[in-house]
């Protein structure tokens, strides 16, 4: 919280080119060489990044595509005063409620600041391209960029994505569920800070994330740190000035480990990894479509990252 056609690059990514502003939501207008599949408006991307692309998929520069599928709306809570106003604070409290009073709090701080030790050893274990789903204010994104990694951040909240860009990351106001650049590309995707909840329904979750990635690609999710499999409606809340969300509550899940890899199995993902760090629980899968390449720990032969910049 806080979603081919083509050669493929030394870092996995595809041959394909397009250049962009850092930031776009729905209703950029930037000049382009191409336009997306599906009813997005123009965006330009880095002129020096290589983005994972379905070149074939584009129409020709300058015509819009007819897409078969419409866009999503945003879910209510991504005009959620109290979640922008956490993010562009850089501070909460901010938590989720369950419709039964329960709440659970959300960790911002940790969010809008740098890359702690525990993010960093996740991203040690990132291949190639990477696709951030949910990618909140954009520490990793930011950590990704300055080692100088194609790396793309995907946020519904406008603040989250604002945020990302102000940290020297790429970021797109889009739902994992919407069309993406880079569709059955991205070597790795994140599913960090809870996002494993996305939608309230984890293995809808499991398959689009598998569409997302390229053959073999790797999931990397962090788990809730308790044994828990659960789904609710929520809303975000700021508990201390009684500010109430607008917008319904949306579904939510919350995942631990155990449950989460039975839901990966029943999908045909193969996990790979599994691992505590400061308390925060980890799993490292790899998709169905599987080719080649092992992404276990830190510092093997399949780590493609540059070593820590920053």
């Amino acid at each position: 919280m806080s979603g081919d056609a083509g050669g493929r690059t030394g870092n996995g990514a595809a041959a394909g080119r397009v250049r962009t502003a850092a930031a776009v939501d729905e209703s950029a207008h930037a000049a382009t060489d191409v336009e997306w599949p599906g009813d997005v408006d123009d965006v330009e991307w880095p002129a020096n990044v290589e983005w994972p692309a379905r070149e074939a998929e584009w129409p020709a520069p300058g015509r819009r595509a007819e897409p078969p599928f419409s866009l999503a709306p945003p879910p209510p809570w991504a005009a959620s005063d109290p979640y922008a106003a956490a993010l562009r604070a850089g501070r909460g409290p901010l938590f989720l409620r369950r419709a039964d009073g329960w709440l659970l709090p959300l960790d911002v701080e940790r969010w809008c600041a740098g890359a702690d030790p525990v993010d960093l050893e996740v991203l040690d274990r990132c291949e190639g391209a990477v696709l951030d789903v949910g990618c909140g204010p954009g520490r990793l994104v930011a950590e990704l960029a300055a080692r100088g990694r194609t790396v793309l951040g995907i946020d519904v909240s406008e603040a989250a994505v604002d945020r990302t860009v102000r940290s020297g990351g790429h970021s797109l106001r889009r739902s994992v569920f919407e069309p993406l650049p880079g569709e059955g590309r991205w070597d790795t995707v994140l599913l960090m800070d809870g996002n494993v909840g996305i939608g309230g329904d984890p293995r809808a979750l499991l398959t689009r994330v598998a569409a997302l990635l390229a053959p073999g690609g790797l999931l990397i999710a962090e788990t809730a740190r308790v044994d828990v499999d659960e789904r609710a409606q929520v809303q975000l809340v700021d508990v201390t000035d009684g500010h109430a969300p607008s917008g319904s509550p949306f579904p939510w899940a919350r995942i631990g480990t155990r449950a989460l890899l039975r839901h990966a199995a029943a999908g045909g993902w193969r996990t790979v990894a599994q691992w505590t760090s400061g308390d925060r629980p980890f799993v490292a899968l790899r998709s169905a479509r599987s080719a080649s390449s092992s992404a276990e720990p830190p510092n093997s032969t399949a780590v493609m990252s540059s070593q820590r910049a920053r």
